[in-house]
């Protein structure tokens, strides 16, 4: 990090970015092969949380900023829809997921310096009908997606590999 951040926008724009690194490091980490791996038949595969996770970004980068914005405006499928054109399923590869996870998170970070700070310290419906801060909202949403990077985690030890943020915190 170049700078320190000297808003609260920025500060979340920072964890964001701590956390999707991590997702990816998570990803880089395992084999192409572990991308069809689930631990049980009624879990998602490894492709599936990551494009599960890009979805959730989009959704979230796509709702957040809108002068209208409100979680309850549509159904859930339909906000996925409106969001993820074309849905996310078409990146199936390692290197597809990677550029997504990277792609998706530089513009959703673009659209929040677009809208700005006050605009992020508006409220939002969220999907429970009550209203909630777009910031407070965007803070569940990184939290969201630091539950899968630790499911990716799981995945790794799960099929022989030692996770990416274990291997930083030992120095390897």
């Amino acid at each position: 990090m170049a700078t320190k951040p000297t808003s609260l926008l920025d500060e979340m724009l920072v964890a964001w970015a701590y956390t999707r690194d991590g997702v990816i490091a998570e990803v880089k980490n395992l084999p192409e092969s572990a991308l069809d791996f689930k631990p049980h038949s009624a879990m998602r595969s490894t492709r599936e949380l990551v494009q599960h996770i890009i979805e959730s970004s989009l959704l979230m980068s796509g709702e957040l900023p809108r002068p209208d914005g409100d979680f309850r405006r549509k159904s859930y499928p339909a906000l996925l829809k409106e969001h993820a054109p074309g849905g996310v399923t078409r990146y199936r590869t390692k290197a597809e997921l990677i550029a997504a996870l990277k792609a998706t998170h530089a513009d959703g970070a673009k659209r929040f310096r677009a809208v700005g700070e006050v605009a992020m310290l508006q409220t939002i419906r969220q999907f429970d009908g009550e209203p909630a801060l777009r910031l407070t909202w965007m803070h569940h949403g990184i939290a969201h997606e630091e539950y899968h990077r630790g499911q990716l985690a799981l995945y790794a030890r799960l099929v022989g590999r030692v996770p990416a943020l274990t291997k930083l915190i030992q120095g390897g």
